[in-house]
């Protein structure tokens, strides 16, 4: 047996989530990663709470946050601080953050969702080599779930590197040679 978990991305307004994810007894998935941009909302909350009735973990990214005022940032957090989700994610979707941006909105994401039991996760996009440098601001801010892929593969210009971020942790269960 083994600790690994599955995960799927299921985006706002282009999946059919009442018909496309089965009941998570009869699925080998264990989390549904819920994306949306703010706009959609509404679809991502119907969204985390479909999956968290189906009996799955739930977690939730705002996309493209760049373009998010303020107000429509502080209302989103609101509405999700509310639903079943276990981890919301702040996404740097074009990885246009500094690390200042990032320890500002992973404090206002933190101070969202006190006393609610919900984790901060970050998700960096590397189109200005930042990536890694603003998981580790988004790190010791507060944010405890990092996305990170091998050789940082992804999107654009791609992800966090996985590599890089074993190599900081320390941790003596992580083994960076393999990767």
């Amino acid at each position: 047996t083994t600790d690994l978990k599955l995960s799927v991305m299921a985006d706002a307004e282009r999946t059919d989530y009442h018909e496309d994810i089965p009941p998570k007894d009869k699925s080998i998935i264990d989390c549904i990663r819920v994306a949306a941009y703010i706009n959609q909302i509404p679809t991502g909350v119907d969204m985390i709470k479909d999956a968290h009735d189906k009996g799955y973990e739930t977690t939730f990214n705002l996309m493209a946050l760049s373009q998010v005022s303020d107000r429509d940032l502080g209302e989103a957090l609101s509405v999700l601080a509310k639903t079943p989700v276990g981890i919301i994610y702040l996404v740097d979707s074009f990885g246009s953050f500094y690390s200042e941006q990032v320890r500002d909105l992973t404090l206002i994401y933190l101070d969202a969702v006190k006393g609610t039991g919900k984790q901060i996760g970050f998700h960096a996009h590397h189109n200005q080599q930042l990536a890694y440098a603003n998981t580790i601001e988004a790190l010791i801010v507060g944010a405890n779930y990092l996305d990170a892929t091998i050789n940082g593969m992804g999107r654009g210009a791609g992800n966090c590197p996985l590599e890089l971020l074993l190599g900081f942790l320390k941790n003596p269960k992580f083994r960076v040679r393999p990767v």
